[in-house]
């Protein structure tokens, strides 16, 4: 399923783990819009809730510990992200307009918070070898996984999808469900997206939420895209780097495959 939203300031909620979609997803989703001076504050009672700044200057108190976050963009800069486990309470001051990803689930399990920095963000440089001829080149970050926060039910992390090229590619899936929220460099940026056997277009601030069947991505040239990519675990079945690719394509991913790519003849 997609959906495309006119967000405006404050929460915007997309999706919520106890009615429609958000059943199957398992999560909360939503967009915190915010201009200088704003203040929101968040305290679930049984859930943990990360914030992830995708662009913004704000400042982020919990507990004893506060930290300032100044991110112009999320193409040229690593994101932060604020953890917490359920009961604590956090809160944000904006310092001028900020768009900042919220994902909540349910956990009964309590851990310590933590602030995944920029310097903190696992990045991995995918596709930049010449693999299928240059046309999946990305970057997939993360902030948190199985390895890291193993008390955690979620997953959280970011890919920048140049113009023109694909992500989540060749086409894969697994049996936990993700979310994908995306944002342009460019407010009419668009792009496509493939999940639960549907093609669908992707704009600005749009949210995918996949559950079945194989899924990839594509962006419009000269648009660039930042998406959020959020998983939540199943109960006794976590997502650790978990990939079904889809048996049709396998060839795509063999050392040789760009040998067996019709090129254009030379000179036309």
């Amino acid at each position: 399923m997609y959906m495309d939203k006119q967000v405006k300031r404050g929460y915007n909620e997309y999706i919520r783990l106890d009615e429609g979609i958000g059943k199957d997803a398992m999560m909360d989703v939503a967009l915190l819009v915010m201009e200088d001076g704003d203040t929101w504050s968040c305290e679930e009672p049984e859930k943990e809730v990360a914030a992830l700044v995708f662009d913004g200057k704000c400042t982020i108190k919990w507990e004893n510990e506060s930290y300032d976050v100044d991110r112009p963009n999320p193409f040229d800069y690593n994101p932060s992200c604020l953890h917490v486990c359920k009961g604590v309470k956090f809160e944000i001051i904006a310092h001028g307009p900020c768009n900042i990803y919220i994902q909540k689930t349910l956990n009964e399990k309590t851990f310590p918070s933590k602030m995944y920095k920029p310097e903190d963000t696992d990045t991995w440089a995918r596709g930049n070898k010449g693999e299928l001829m240059g046309c999946i080149k990305r970057d997939v970050r993360t902030c948190f996984d199985l390895d890291n926060a193993p008390y955690s039910n979620m997953v959280l992390g970011e890919v920048v999808n140049l113009p023109g090229k694909w992500s989540s590619y060749p086409p894969h899936h697994h049996p936990q469900p993700e979310c994908y929220f995306y944002r342009f460099d460019k407010p009419m940026g668009f792009g496509a997206g493939w999940g639960n056997g549907e093609i669908y277009e992707t704009h600005h601030n749009g949210l995918a939420i996949i559950t079945d069947k194989m899924h990839s991505q594509v962006t419009a040239p000269g648009y660039s895209c930042c998406y959020a990519w959020g998983i939540r675990h199943l109960p006794d079945d976590p997502w650790d780097k978990t990939r079904i690719d889809d048996e049709e394509h396998l060839w795509l991913l063999e050392d040789d495959a760009n040998d067996h790519i019709w090129h254009c003849p030379s000179g036309n």
